[in-house]
């Protein structure tokens, strides 16, 4: 059953049993400037309220909305054409067909840096604003708590243009200052990196998908937000006949678009700044295996000086040990100094050779 505010709703053609509407209301000004707000499980009873004001705004969630808002267009007039012309995979669609207009916009929703974007299709018809999205999408539920005070500000004899584009204007800039929600949710996260690059026992491994992630997770907002701010100057500059050409509502739309201008340029700055993340994550790599070259080259080092050291007397001594040199008991005294003599030299020899080259590091650490 429906549900009022002001106002008995007239029941009008019954849509699709198959469909599940989540919720509908319409939020109206009527011919006699009074501002009303109505429920129902079926749009089509909306239609006499409709056909009586001066703007209307109707907001439907949906389960699937490519089948439940052909049912819902249809059910209130709407061009079904223009509808499935806006249900394509593309992020965002503006479609002017001079009595009607449709534009598909993203709303964006971060959650631990997974960024997932929702279709806002939204349908004008000279004196109706249909909204229709999913029951992900509820941040016009703010917008919805106060539209029927925001519909009685509206200047009754204001040109049935200017009504739609200010109503318009009041659903694009909640779905925009919910967006921009989601830049601070990736600036929370990068907060989070920082202190975990500052960590020298943090995990490399685990340092460069957190900065993946979160690059990832920019460029997908990014994007999202250059579709808006593509559908938003579609709007400014299109010359719609739907929409106003009031200079000062149109530079509303032109606030909107450059909102999003700044947005986009905090996301860019953040990703330079992942950028730079990128490279001294991949300096102190090169830093590690730098360290880890050295002490491997000291090793080496070493172990020449050392294997000269054995090698040198050792060689001496499988000479002279030669029958053909007869040493004695007599010789013992001149062989243990040439011994001694040639491992001293020999060992030496080998470490200033190799200090000269420059083959030992000098730091090591």
């Amino acid at each position: 059953m429906a549900e009022t505010s002001g106002e008995k709703p007239t029941n009008g053609a019954k849509i699709s049993s198959d469909l599940t509407l989540t919720s509908a209301f319409c939020v109206a000004l009527s011919s006699l400037n009074q501002s009303v707000k109505l429920y129902s499980d079926n749009p089509a009873d909306f239609l006499t309220t409709i056909n009586d004001a001066k703007i209307a705004w109707v907001n439907c969630t949906v389960d699937d909305i490519e089948k439940g808002g052909l049912e819902i267009v249809k059910a209130l007039g709407i061009g079904q054409d223009l509808f499935r012309s806006l249900i394509v995979e593309a992020p965002s669609v503006y479609e002017d067909e001079d009595l009607e207009l449709g534009v598909k916009i993203p709303v964006i929703r971060v959650y631990d840096l997974e960024v997932t974007t929702y279709p806002l299709v939204i349908l004008i018809k000279r004196n109706l604003i249909l909204t229709i999205h999913t029951k992900e999408v509820v941040r016009l539920k703010k917008f919805a708590r106060y539209a029927e005070t925001f519909m009685r500000k509206i200047p009754p004899d204001a040109p049935w243009q200017d009504k739609v584009t200010m109503v318009l204007y009041r659903i694009l800039a909640e779905n925009n200052e919910r967006n921009f929600d989601g830049l601070r949710e990736i600036e929370e996260e990068a907060d989070t990196i920082s202190k975990d690059l500052m960590d020298p026992t943090t995990p490399r491994q685990k340092l460069g998908v957190e900065i993946y992630r979160m690059k990832h997770a920019l460029i997908v907002y990014l994007n999202a937000l250059w579709n808006v701010l593509d559908v938003l100057h579609s709007l400014r500059y299109g010359d719609a006949e739907i929409i106003t050409d009031d200079p000062a509502l149109l530079s509303r739309l032109e606030a909107l678009a450059m909102d999003i201008t700044g947005q986009i340029s905090l996301s860019e700055h953040m990703s330079e700044v992942l950028a730079s993340g990128l490279e001294v994550l991949q300096s102190i790599y090169n830093n590690q295996l730098q360290v880890l070259n050295n002490r491997l080259t000291v090793v080496v080092a070493w172990l020449t000086i050392l294997g000269t050291a054995v090698l040198v007397p050792n060689t001496l001594a499988t000479i002279l040990s030669n029958p053909a040199y007869g040493l004695g008991a007599k010789d013992v005294w001149w062989y243990s100094g040439l011994m001694v003599v040639s491992t001293v030299v020999a060992t030496l020899g080998a470490y200033l050779f190799i200090k000269l080259r420059g083959w030992m590091p000098k730091n090591v650490d």
